[in-house]
C-alpha cells in the first residue's frame, strides 16, 4: 500500500483527496487504455468511498502539454487536449493518471476552488501549474497566496535525468504559493507501491490522483 501521508495538507473540511498507487494482481502491458480499463473498477470503488459518483470524475486526456480546462458541471468524462483541470463545483471530482509524471494538487482555501495538473518534463517546461493558477484566478478570484499545493510521487534523479519535481516547486514559489509540499517520493523507488513507466519500459499501469469538492460546500 502506498504512503498517502503527503495528502495531509489537503485534508480540510469539504475537500476529498486521494492517490491510488499500484494495485496488486491487475495485469499491465503497453496498451494504456486496456490497462486503465482493468484498473477502473478499483478506482471506481475508491471514488465512491469518498462520496462521489464515478461519473462525476472529470479526467484530462493528457497530451503532455500545458493546457488547462475549466470543469463547470459533473459528467463531462475525459476532456480532450488538456493536462490540467480546475473547478469550484461541489460534487465534481478531478482525476489525473500518472506513472512517473507529477500530479500537482491545488486548493484555494479562501474561494473553495481546486485544480489538478499532470506535470512531467514537458508540462513542467510549459509551467502548467502557473497556467492552472492563472485560470483559477480568472474564474474564481484565486490568489496564489491562498493556495495549498501538493506534489505527489513522481520519478526523480538519479532514476531520471531531469529534476522536474524541483522545477515544479520553484514555479509554485515564483508565482506566490506560500504553502507548497513535495512528498519527496520517487516512483522508481518501490514498484510494489507505484507504477513507473521508465523502469517498466512502458509495460505498466497508471496511478490516479483525485481531488474533489464535496456536496454542500458552496
Amino acid at each position: 500500500m502506498n504512503d498517502k501521508h503527503f495528502l495531509a495538507p489537503l485534508k480540510r473540511d469539504g475537500i476529498a483527496a486521494d492517490f491510488i498507487g499500484r494495485i496488486a494482481g491487475v495485469p499491465v502491458d503497453t496498451d494504456r487504455e486496456a490497462t486503465v480499463a482493468r484498473l477502473e473498477p478499483m478506482h471506481r470503488e475508491v471514488v465512491e468511498s469518498l462520496g462521489f459518483a464515478w461519473e462525476s470524475v472529470a479526467r484530462a486526456e493528457q497530451v503532455h502539454g500545458g493546457e488547462v480546462a475549466v470543469v463547470e458541471e459533473s459528467g463531462v468524462g475525459v476532456i480532450s487536449g488538456v493536462d490540467g483541470l480546475v473547478t469550484n463545483v461541489p460534487g465534481v471530482m478531478l482525476g489525473i493518471y500518472v506513472a512517473d509524471c507529477g500530479a500537482v494538487y491545488l486548493f484555494d482555501r479562501k474561494q473553495q476552488a481546486i485544480g489538478l495538473v499532470h506535470s512531467g518534463k514537458k508540462g513542467t517546461e510549459a509551467e502548467i501549474v502557473r497556467v492552472a493558477l492563472e485560470k483559477m484566478g480568472e474564474c474564481y478570484g484565486t490568489q496564489a497566496s491562498d493556495v495549498v499545493a501538493v506534489l505527489a510521487p513522481c520519478i526523480r534523479p538519479p532514476a531520471y535525468e531531469v529534476d522536474f519535481a524541483k522545477q515544479i516547486m520553484e514555479t509554485l514559489a515564483s508565482v506566490g504559493v506560500k504553502e507548497s509540499y513535495d512528498c519527496g517520493i520517487c516512483t522508481s523507488s518501490d514498484l510494489d507501491a507505484y507504477y513507473s513507466y521508465r523502469l517498466e519500459k512502458g509495460a505498466t499501469g497508471r496511478m490516479i490522483a483525485l481531488l474533489g469538492i464535496q456536496e454542500g460546500e458552496k
